[in-house]
């Protein structure tokens, strides 16, 4: 890395960790503008990333909106530090804040989960029995992992036997490294997995196949260790330059692949795991250590609700969005945000970061009787870590282009100390000004 990069990176880097870097002076310079008055009830599903971050925003940009969150868990979780918690890189609680630490004044909290949605007459029932009604709905549950959806598997598993699921939350991805650690620290076979289904941060598990086998070499035991990436996909990422340098970098690094295998089953007491392949064959596998995947699907209430796509991801229940807007395109008053949208990318906290502002515009500029042209391109981004200190920064869209943010300043597809630190530093200081609607 040259002295000028170092320097040029390191500023950036340091802008970000402050929340004093460009993004943020643009969403100051959003609150700038004048509310708009009115009494519209607005319902938040999700006190996650998104739900949490809109209703920062919501709040300074309408005066007098009855705005109200729907959530029935008492911890917000740092997704982001989940693979840093299953490597041993952070502890559990790294990831663990209170959920009412992050919400304004003005925002009423129901510490419940939505149990049904009635888009026709405007209704959200919760499970305590409330009902509220809405003039507007924002849809931002995030999704569900289908445990049930691999054979042989359940949460309690998790850091026994050799198994590890990160997805889970903190405490699974604390017992993820205990049972990671035992491999390598003793080597044996490592098989790393992801599902058929969308996913949240679809560079996780390539994150951690390459942080275990950094910090098996490390621990002087990767002569003993063979590792294996098996995918249902044809290729490494969706990406496809970033997906030929994953597939270079596996190469160097002595990392087997099994693209178009599904994992259907495991036998826990055997260490054995079931792949399907694309022409439906079977196909065991021996492990020491499996990274278990499942699937991920929208909760039960959305797919009930008649919001879900009806023409395409039909058994995941995405809600059907324009892409652009994330407007609903049959319910004009609701827009969704984050894992739960039904868009081709966008996935990821740093996705929500793009998607939050343009549901802001649209919302505020109808409540007003106005139009906007603000629109979301698919931005997504994964710092996709390659060993310790050493990470990509990946940033795309919708049309598999990268847009870095620092051209000229970070190269993407370099294994660079100034992304590690994006990922390890500065993405949560980031991440807690987008909670707060700062940035």
């Amino acid at each position: 890395m040259s002295d000028i990069t170092f320097t040029l990176g390191r500023r950036g880097f340091l802008a970000l960790a402050g929340g004093a870097g460009a993004l943020a002076l643009a969403g100051a310079a959003d609150k700038a503008q004048a509310q708009v008055t009115t009494s519209a009830r607005i319902v938040i599903l999700g006190a996650g990333a998104a739900g949490t971050a809109l209703a920062n925003r919501l709040v300074d940009r309408l005066d007098g909106a009855q705005i109200t969150l729907v959530d029935g868990r008492a911890e917000h979780w740092y997704q982001p530090g989940f693979s840093l918690i299953a490597a041993g890189l952070k502890p559990a609680s790294y990831s663990v804040s209170r959920t009412t630490d992050w919400l304004p004044r003005g925002v009423t909290l129901k510490s419940d989960w939505a149990a049904a949605i009635d888009p026709e007459v405007r209704t959200v029932a919760l499970q305590g029995g409330e009902v509220l009604g809405y003039d507007f709905l924002i849809v931002a549950t995030g999704l569900v992992l289908d445990h049930a959806g691999i054979e042989g598997f359940s949460r309690d598993l998790v850091g026994q036997n050799g198994i590890g699921v990160l997805y889970g939350g903190p405490e699974d991805a604390a017992r993820t490294w205990a049972a990671a650690s035992r491999f390598v620290e003793e080597g044996g076979t490592g098989i790393f997995t992801r599902p058929a289904t969308e996913m949240k941060c679809a560079g996780a598990p390539l994150k951690h196949t390459f942080l275990l086998d950094d910090l098996a070499r490390k621990a002087g035991s990767r002569g003993k260790a063979a590792f294996l990436y098996a995918a249902p996909q044809g290729s490494l990422f969706g990406v496809p330059i970033v997906a030929e340098k994953v597939r270079m970098l596996f190469g160097e690094r002595g990392i087997d692949t099994a693209m178009t295998h599904t994992l259907r089953a495991i036998d826990p007491g055997a260490r054995r795991a079931t792949f399907v392949d694309a022409d439906g064959i079977d196909h065991e596998r021996d492990y020491d250590y499996i990274h278990v995947i499942p699937p991920q699907r929208a909760p039960e209430v959305i797919r009930q609700s008649g919001l879900s796509w009806e023409t395409k991801w039909t058994d995941q229940g995405w809600v059907e969005v324009d892409p652009k807007t994330l407007r609903h395109t049959r319910y004009p008053e609701v827009f969704a945000l984050g894992d739960i949208a039904g868009v081709p990318k966008g996935k990821t906290a740093a996705s929500v970061k793009w998607q939050v502002p343009v549901v802001e515009e649209h919302l505020v500029a109808q409540i007003a009787g106005d139009t906007t042209d603000a629109a979301y391109d698919g931005y997504t981004s994964c710092p996709l870590i390659t060993r310790v200190g050493r990470a990509m920064l990946i940033e795309f869209d919708y049309n598999n282009n990268l847009v870095p943010s620092f051209p000229g300043v970070i190269a993407p597809l370099e294994e660079l100390w100034i992304s590690w630190l994006m990922k390890e530093v500065a993405l949560k200081a980031t991440y807690n000004a987008m909670l707060r609607g700062k940035a």
